[in-house]
């Protein structure tokens, strides 16, 4: 059989992870890529060796090229696997042995930890956000064969090995349910060790688990009320032997360092005179405690990019501000002249005043605001370390008189969790591509550790009515996959006895039980399903499901929901209140009805026969109770208002039967002419609005919606100079100024779900639920008369996925890639018949 040159690449294991150091799950998933020429993979062969045993998968008769389950024995703590694989095409030629990757699995088990929880010993006052430093001295006497350092803490951690940063992360381990579960992170410090003197340093901030979080300046350890470090470094010697240093009560600590406090909402204070001083015993504890302390199952906040300063202005005498053009989420690093003894003031803000100061009434209590006292004359370089701010102005104060300030004094570190970016949009419409850069930049701010809401104010707290609005816009720009896995684990762990859901996950605010909000605890597993074909979504998340429908069953009185309250279709334009015209009880049992159904469809996938009948029904009972009490035979809301969110959510929902989709659109229709063109929907109508109407036949009103440009719309904010999403339409207009700074975030990315709507239809690239995973997907471009072109691509677990049209003389020149092992559905603009092809890049011509 002949082998040819080429074999698959781009290794990975479970969620994308390459060549992954600390790992957590002992069982991986394998995933691979076929070059680009090959049609189909009809078999594979995996081999797997870790030091003394192997696992040889044999040729598998198969198509599957992602999440291959690993047949070995599981992997224990610390086990490092080296994999390879083989596939044969459609023709049965065999493409050879891929080059190997690897695989090395973290501390699995409390059990595995050695070391005690450490703090400095010194008194503080918590209140102010103290950070620690924590140091420990240790001979190395032979020679080094590789050396691991795991490490975790109960708030925020940086490690130095003999004055090296250990690893890029930032503000690690990040932010889980720290009751239930600690993130640990793994890393390889085996070329920082040095034969004789060693010494490992650690600086310690309170982070969201000892510091301040949530509203009110007094929301302080809402976990515990001082930062503490768990760390274990094991080495390995050639001569075989091995040696742990662990935290215990050999290290020593201290208050007294430069970084005097940090703090996510407030800032960070230093002062370049406080040398580390006053080392003492640390306080040790061996009593690990009950939350369970995993190997981070995603990747850290990692710097990912940086901006430049785009203008400068004096808006009053000694204040210098300076412009970096975009809205973003970081910390501003300083190359700066500064004096002796004096202190440097720096600001941020995401707007302006009329008079050129910062506007930072919508911080609320947030301080926000970081401070650089210096220990001589001179230049400086300078960021801090355990705060982050939302802004695109840096206000410099305290500067040596007479300095003539350089764009170089400042530049924007933007900052996120490690995400891959595997989406693009791109069309004729510079507005439109604006909207799609202010999407992106509203999720890179916001998914920083967790999917948060706003990454400026007194809150940045992980909505989850926010993230499951938006969850299939965000898979599409960046893969997520792990890092909302990690978030819905914290999710479960959050969840209430009776199968209530928190508005917020973590869960630091007590209130739940809102519909639209509770339900991203079905939304979000399905909707990842349906992009990557990762079934564990549905398997970790379907008891956490049963639990949230149980719920809503408990509530529900034949079928609705008279008694349940919420958020409401939070921030709809011109309501009567922040919740919106929408009643609480349609929204509960639209929202009931529809987490039936991903219930009784998650139940398909997964092998659970009888549940799937018995939740579809409960789904049908459910759908047949909405529609009996608030529409009447010809598609017509009754007892309850007309509003664009209710007909959106029967449709969108498939709550009402076949016969009245029509009419329900047609009444939709009819709202939004009545608006004047214009959404009248909030958090929950908005992102189905478009999809609502284009199902009902009515994708031209869609487009009109899209390219509205007057208020509210998608495209005013942009004409005030948005360069992120709003948290409201008219969060600041030319006209009128700034909205109500109670609730006026510039960068919250909930709107920007109409992003899933233009890559899915307007360009055209969109999945189909019945191959999850973009193993087979749709082409089906609506070219809208707004337009001359759209493009999407997407790097799919198979490859390159696009999508892209451009009018062409009355015709529609259509571009299309399929990657290897998969097929698409190509459904023509006008007349012409679909087709399915297999892999290979096509083009086309249609008749408009």
């Amino acid at each position: 059989m002949p082998v040819l040159a080429e074999p698959a690449h781009s290794l990975a294991v479970n969620e994308g992870f390459e060549n992954p150091l600390g790992f957590h799950d002992p069982a991986p998933r394998f995933s691979w890529k076929l070059p680009v020429g090959v049609k189909q993979q009809k078999a594979y062969r995996i081999e797997a060796n870790t030091p003394g045993k192997g696992w040889d998968s044999g040729w598998v008769e198969s198509g599957d090229s992602t999440l291959v389950p690993y047949g070995g024995t599981p992997l224990a703590s610390r086990e490092a696997m080296t994999w390879r694989v083989n596939f044969r095409d459609e023709s049965g030629t065999e493409y050879g042995w891929s080059a190997p990757a690897r695989c090395e699995i973290g501390l699995l088990s409390n059990d595995d930890w050695k070391a005690r929880w450490i703090r400095p010993s010194q008194p503080c006052d918590a209140a102010k956000e103290p950070v620690g430093l924590l140091r420990k001295k240790f001979p190395v006497a032979k020679e080094v064969s590789s050396a691991r350092v795991y490490v975790t803490a109960r708030g925020l951690f940086e490690l130095e090995l003999n004055g090296n940063r250990v690893g890029s992360d930032h503000f690690a381990n990040g932010w889980t349910s720290y009751r239930k579960r600690l993130d640990t992170l793994s890393y390889d410090v085996t070329g920082l060790l040095k034969s004789g003197g060693n010494t490992i340093q650690a600086m310690l901030g309170t982070g969201w688990y000892a510091g301040r979080v949530a509203w009110g300046k007094n929301q302080k350890g809402q976990y515990g009320k001082l930062a503490e470090l768990l760390l274990q470094l094991e080495v390995s010697y050639k001569d075989g032997s091995k040696e742990m240093i662990v935290s215990d009560g050999g290290w020593e600590g201290t208050f007294d360092g430069p970084v005097v406090s940090s703090s996510l909402y407030d800032g960070e204070d230093y002062d370049a005179r406080r040398q580390p001083s006053n080392w003492a015993p640390v306080v040790a504890d061996a009593n690990l405690g009950s939350a369970r302390l995993t190997p981070k199952p995603f990747l850290p906040v990692r710097e990912d990019q940086t901006l430049g300063v785009k203008r400068i202005t004096e808006p009053k005498a000694g204040c210098q501000v300076f412009d970096l053009g975009q809205n973003m989420v970081g910390w501003a690093r300083l190359r700066i002249p500064v004096e002796k003894d004096k202190t440097i003031t720096v600001r941020f803000a995401e707007m302006l005043n009329a008079d050129g100061t910062l506007y930072t009434e919508n911080y609320r209590s947030a301080r926000s605001t970081d401070t650089y006292t210096s220990a001589e004359t001179g230049t400086i370089t300078w960021e801090p370390r355990f705060t982050f701010h939302g802004f695109r102005y840096v206000e410099l104060s305290g500067l040596p008189a007479g300095v003539q300030p350089r764009e170089d004094w400042v530049t924007g570190v933007v900052l996120h969790s490690d995400l891959r970016p595997i989406g693009g949009f791109t069309s004729s419409h510079a507005k439109l591509n604006q909207l799609q850069s202010n999407i992106v930049w509203g999720q890179r701010g916001n998914f920083l550790d967790v999917p948060t809401d706003c990454p400026q104010r007194d809150e940045r707290l992980g909505w989850t009515g926010d993230a499951q609005a938006f969850c299939q816009t965000a898979m599409f720009n960046y893969d997520c996959l792990a890092f909302l896995k990690s978030w819905l684990g914290s999710m479960r762990d959050d969840q209430q006895p009776d199968g209530r859901l928190p508005h917020v996950v973590p869960g630091v605010v007590s209130e739940s039980g809102s519909p639209g909000w509770m339900d991203a605890a079905t939304i979000v597993p399905w909707e990842a399903y349906i992009r990557t074909g990762d079934r564990e979504m549905l398997e970790q998340n379907y008891p956490m499901m049963e639990k949230l429908v149980a719920w809503y069953g408990s509530q529900a009185v034949d079928g609705l929901l008279p008694g349940i309250k919420g958020y409401g279709d939070w921030l709809q334009p011109h309501a009567k209140g922040l919740k919106g015209d929408t009643p609480f009880p349609l929204l509960g049992a639209a929202y009931y009805a529809h987490s039936l159904q991903i219930l009784a469809n998650a139940s398909v996938v997964l092998g659970r026969g009888d549940d799937a009948v018995r939740y579809a029904a409960l789904a049908d009972q459910v759908r047949g109770a909405f529609t009996n009490q608030y529409f009447d035979n010809d598609g017509k809301l009754k007892n309850a208002p007309e509003t664009q969110t209710a007909y959106v959510l029967a449709i969108a929902f498939d709550l009402i039967p076949r016969e009245l989709r029509s009419g329900a659109g047609a009444n939709l229709d009819r709202l939004i002419r009545e608006a004047g063109g214009h959404l009248r929907t909030g958090f929950l109508g908005t992102p189905l609005i478009a999809r609502a109407l284009d199902e009902t036949g009515r994708s031209e009103t869609a487009c009109e919606l899209l390219f509205q440009e007057s208020y509210p719309s998608w495209f005013y904010p942009i004409n005030q100079g948005a360069t992120t999403m709003w948290e409201r339409w008219n969060s600041y207009s030319l006209e009128k100024g700034f909205g109500d700074a109670k609730m006026n975030s510039f960068n919250h990315y909930a709107y920007g779900a109409i992003g899933q709507w233009m890559y899915e239809r307007v360009a055209g690239l969109s999945p189909d639920p019945a191959n999850p995973g973009y193993r087979h997907f749709f082409v089906r471009p609506l070219v809208c008369k707004q337009l001359d072109s759209a493009r999407a691509e997407l790097e799919t677990p198979y490859g390159k996925a696009v999508s892209s049209w451009v009018k062409r003389d009355g015709w529609v020149e259509l571009e299309v890639e399929v990657p290897p092992n998969t097929t698409a559905t190509i459904e023509f603009p006008g007349d012409r018949k679909p087709l399915t092809v297999p892999a290979g890049s096509y083009r086309y011509d249609a008749g408009l």
